[in-house]
């Protein structure tokens, strides 16, 4: 069975997760011990103790959800799991950066610190309640994409509003100003969308507002070494397999105002032979949409003891 691993984006947060993993795995303490220190303070009792509201910020889920994601790894690799059983890496926009981590492409301490800048710059990128996102549910990629141009269209002029995020085939968020989006779910519901929603996000991801965050990861991006993965990372911005260290520093930079094709990208991984897809870290919500992508596939989540128990169940 040829098996891929996927990491969890932003959304999967939650107050105290990976805890228990911790105390269980020595190995996964360790993770927060190291993201910790390389943040130079306590994130671990952001994650464990704090409020939903403050690990909500964009600047704390980044890097708590890909040390959340790097220690559900280390219990499974303690547990005789190695990242070469797979035949690829993938993750969901933040998710992407902990598949570099967990395939050795980035080390732990850089990788918590360029999350932490990208949190930020993606933050103030644009001013608060200027931006917006909307899911589309019941439109394909190219239907949603139309939607998106026809909110720009029948607006002022300057505005943005692109296709985000093309999370499986019946679900597509957009992405822009918050008037344009806002344009964008009339006429969704317009064009037959099952439901259409503006999403409780702080900022407008993946679309051309993000210019200034690309520009501060590309500055970030070039003081860190980026080694050849252990095993290929299917990019977000190209749905395909990259292993090459400098085309990976550049998709990085892309995927900030670039879509986020992971429907392509599940696809494009299933036709190469993958009928099993892990989720590692928080939540399940992408084995959900593995299940609507690639439907002979299966799905396994790692987030907890419990779950990494189950292996050997």
């Amino acid at each position: 069975m040829t098996r891929a691993f996927l990491f969890p984006g932003q959304g999967a947060q939650t107050v105290g997760m990976g805890r228990a993993l911790a105390e269980a795995y020595p190995a996964a303490r360790a993770v927060f011990d190291e993201v910790d220190e390389a943040l130079g303070e306590r994130l671990s009792a952001l994650i464990w103790e704090g409020t939903a509201e403050e690990l909500t910020l964009t600047a704390n889920a980044q890097p708590a959800l890909m040390a959340t994601s790097i220690a559900a790894l280390r219990a499974l690799e303690a547990e005789g799991v190695a990242i070469t059983d797979a035949a690829f890496v993938a993750g969901h926009s933040l998710g992407e950066y902990s598949a570099l981590c967990a395939a050795g492409a980035l080390g732990l301490a850089d990788t918590a610190r360029l999350l932490r800048i990208r949190g930020r710059a993606m933050q103030e990128a644009v001013p608060v309640g200027t931006g917006a996102m909307a899911a589309l549910l019941g439109l394909d990629f190219a239907t949603a994409t139309e939607v998106a141009r026809e909110a720009v269209a029948s607006g002022p002029g300057g505005e943005v509003c692109q296709a985000a995020n093309d999370n499986d085939p019946a679900q597509v968020v957009v992405s822009g100003h918050k008037a344009a989006v806002e344009r964008a779910v009339g006429i969704a519901k317009a064009r037959g969308a099952k439901r259409a929603l503006m999403l409780p996000v702080s900022a407008p991801f993946h679309c051309a507002l993000m210019q200034p965050a690309a520009d501060a990861m590309a500055a970030a991006l070039e003081s860190v070494t980026i080694a050849a993965p252990a095993v290929p990372v299917v990019a977000n911005v190209r749905a395909e397999a990259v292993t090459d260290p400098d085309e990976i520093r550049a998709l990085l930079v892309a995927q900030v105002t670039g879509s986020v094709r992971w429907r392509e990208s599940v696809g494009w991984m299933a036709a190469e032979g993958v009928t099993e897809f892990w989720e590692v870290g928080a939540g399940k919500a992408l084995s959900g949409m593995v299940r609507r992508i690639a439907k002979e596939a299966t799905t396994r989540a790692f987030g907890t003891p419990e779950d990494i128990a189950a292996l050997h169940g």
